[in-house]
């Protein structure tokens, strides 16, 4: 991983952890130990989830740019098949209070995507290769 998909990674993760921190609180004030788990479990869960993306994409890019497009949208092709098949499996379990899974599920996602957003827009990243090579003109 490169130094700003670090940076990236910190400024969504540590926001979503604190959210999350929240999110387990007001469950567990709301729903008890069931909601606390339910909450636990969301956070998990987009945690998991944004940072495999963020990994992949990083991994994408030291290969080639052109495969950092391909490489975020197959991630999320693969996170969106998985996401159906663990609501599916989990779907009428008693584990935990899906009340409290699924609003910490929405808070975490809201909060990991504004703070990818935070990330990119303080990232002082080059959006074109200076040094790119035109095809077809001199260097004269």
């Amino acid at each position: 991983m490169q130094a700003n998909d670090v940076r990236l990674l910190k400024s969504a993760a540590l926001p979503t952890l604190a959210v999350g921190a929240v999110a387990t609180v007001v469950a567990v004030l709301v729903a008890g130990g069931k909601g606390a788990i339910g909450a636990v479990a969301g956070v998990a869960l987009v945690a998991v989830f944004f940072s495999i993306s963020v990994v992949v994409v990083s991994y994408a890019a030291r290969i080639s740019p052109q495969m950092m497009a391909a490489a975020a949208m197959i991630s999320y092709l693969v996170k969106v098949v998985v996401i159906m098949v663990v609501l599916n499996t989990f779907g009428d379990t008693t584990a935990w209070n899906s009340t409290a899974f699924a609003w910490s599920v929405v808070g975490c996602t809201i909060v990991w995507t504004a703070g990818e957003v935070r990330g990119f827009v303080k990232t002082k990243m080059l959006y074109v290769d200076p040094e790119a090579k035109v095809p077809g003109q001199s260097d004269s």
